[in-house]
This record gives structure tokens, C-alpha cells and sequence, in this order.
């Protein structure tokens, strides 16, 4: 036998392990209250302005004036490319922008009839101010 192994073993005291010393509890409310400021500043919700970029500006208009009983969608063709423009109410006079159009560019205009039924062609405009289109 070694004379270790005969020596009486003395242990520390401990606390029971219910019982939380002062220390411990200050330690574990910081811990609630930091993660309970990570949840809020992750949880809460970003406040984002969406766009699609600048506006382009409109340098060139045309003053349509649909004398038809219904309204049309009007559109310019440049470059085989038709765009919409927008939809004139019937019997009624619009002054569009016609933006991503320059001004001295030649173009068709295209009036469709809100029910498809109809359209109207205009071939080599030149935009330039305002142009002015009367359908029919």
C-alpha cells in the first residue's frame, strides 16, 4: 500500500448546485439581456426604398386626340422595337411622354383598340416638341 493512497482525502466544500452565488446571477442576467438585445437588433425588420433607377426624362411628346367611343393603347415602333406608351380614354385628348425616344428620331405610332379589334398606323414620324395625332 502507498502511503497516498492511506492519507485521509480532503475535499473542497462546494456550494450546493441549486444555489447560484451573486456573481453567477449578475453573469446570467447580462447574458439574457445580450441576447435579447442580438434577437431585437436581428429580428427587427429594415426599412428598404426600392427603385428602378432615375426616371427617364421625356424629351419628346405626342398630344393624341381619340375621337373613337373606346379607348386605344398607344404605341411607337423605332427600329422594329414597339413600345407602349400608354392607354388614351375615349373621346378624350392626352399629352404623352415619349421617353427613351430622342428628339429628330423617326418613328411609327401604333393605336390598338382596347379590344383589339382595331388599329391605327402612323409611319415615318419625326418626334420633335410636341407632335400632334388625331385616331382616326
Amino acid at each position: 500500500m502507498r502511503v497516498a493512497d492511506s492519507l485521509p482525502v480532503r475535499r473542497m466544500a462546494r456550494p450546493d448546485s441549486r444555489t447560484l452565488t451573486t456573481m453567477e446571477l449578475q453573469m446570467r442576467a447580462f447574458h439574457a439581456l445580450l441576447v435579447v438585445g442580438m434577437l431585437g437588433t436581428g429580428c427587427a425588420g429594415r426599412q428598404v426604398e426600392v427603385t428602378d433607377g432615375p426616371a427617364a426624362q421625356a424629351t419628346t411628346s405626342l398630344r393624341v386626340s381619340n375621337t373613337l367611343n373606346q379607348a386605344v393603347n398607344v404605341y411607337v415602333v423605332q427600329r422594329g422595337s414597339e413600345t407602349f406608351v400608354r392607354q388614351v380614354p375615349a373621346n378624350s385628348t392626352t399629352v404623352l411622354g415619349v421617353p427613351g425616344v430622342s428628339a429628330g428620331a423617326t418613328v411609327s405610332l401604333r393605336a390598338r383598340t382596347a379590344d383589339g379589334t382595331r388599329t391605327y398606323s402612323r409611319d415615318d414620324v419625326v418626334l420633335s416638341g410636341v407632335f400632334a395625332w388625331s385616331i382616326p
